[in-house]
């Protein structure tokens, strides 16, 4: 019981603390608030700041109307695709070249090169390649998503305990075997342990590569707007993504309980 009234006082406060923060956006972007010398003109409210009211009011019209849905859902997709598509490569390469020393000797000035490479300048390249659809954004998002996903797999992979290989192969585990019962499980722990990090990334990709040149996405209305000046819709796409953002965030949070049941909670392996 007191764990549930303590979440739900948690729950007052954020919220209380977002109603604070627009509260705050509505003084500061409505004239006659605050005294005339703050907006220089008293009719007129800082241009690129918004308006809160009008923001909201463009985000309900768009839900009302139904012109967001698409845009959304062709973000969604684009997230979903680069995620898994990066996720999926990542874990490949990852343990391959775990197992692999000399090919990860090899390939490791590349890997890091191409990790310390700002990733956005490929956006030009892709939509040259793929065109303005969906294609070159699932590409960036890729992009974005391979590196965290190979790095902890990479890593999973080479901290498997030598004690359990040993044990493994003492019991006479085949190296098929001991890829799917020592090498994966090992593996797969650092990639849920990456899930918000790996969905975010995709989630950018996907938003950066709209923004950047498109026909449809979120990323597309924000940049119609900027076209025109019309920083409240901006705003209301800014709103959009972040609420959107924290949905993906959520459904990542309720997969990872599901799939990381076997997982001894903290300071349940200290009580054993």
């Amino acid at each position: 019981m007191r764990s549930n009234d303590s979440r739900f006082a948690l729950r007052l406060w954020q919220i209380g603390v977002l109603l604070a923060v627009f509260a705050l956006w509505h003084v500061l972007t409505v004239p006659g608030i605050l005294p005339s010398f703050y907006f220089g003109d008293p009719n007129k409210a800082p241009f690129f700041f918004g308006e809160p009211l009008k923001v909201l009011s463009r985000v309900w019209n768009w839900f009302a109307g139904g012109d967001i849905y698409r845009h959304l859902w062709v973000t969604l997709v684009e997230t979903m695709l680069a995620f898994f598509t990066g996720t999926v490569l990542g874990i490949g390469i990852g343990i391959w070249l775990a197992l692999a020393p000399t090919a990860s000797a090899i390939f490791d000035p590349y890997i890091k090169a191409l990790n310390a490479m700002p990733r956005v300048i490929l956006a030009p390249i892709f939509t040259v390649w793929f065109g303005l659809g969906m294609a070159s954004k699932v590409a960036l998002g890729v992009t974005l998503v391979f590196f965290i996903v190979f790095f902890n797999v990479y890593q999973g992979v080479r901290e498997v305990s030598p004690v359990v290989l040993a044990n493994a192969r003492m019991l006479g585990a085949s190296p098929r075997q001991l890829l799917r019962h020592v090498y994966l499980p090992s593996a797969m722990s650092w990639v849920f342990a990456s899930l918000h990090n790996s969905v975010g990334l995709a989630f950018v990709g996907a938003v950066v590569g709209e923004y950047l040149g498109s026909s449809e996405g979120v990323g597309y209305l924000i940049l119609q707007a900027e076209g025109v000046f019309d920083i409240n819709t901006v705003f209301a796409g800014i709103l959009v993504l972040t609420a959107f953002a924290l949905v993906l965030d959520g459904i990542v949070s309720l997969a990872e309980k599901k799939l990381m049941v076997w997982q001894p909670r903290s300071g349940e392996t200290e009580r054993i």
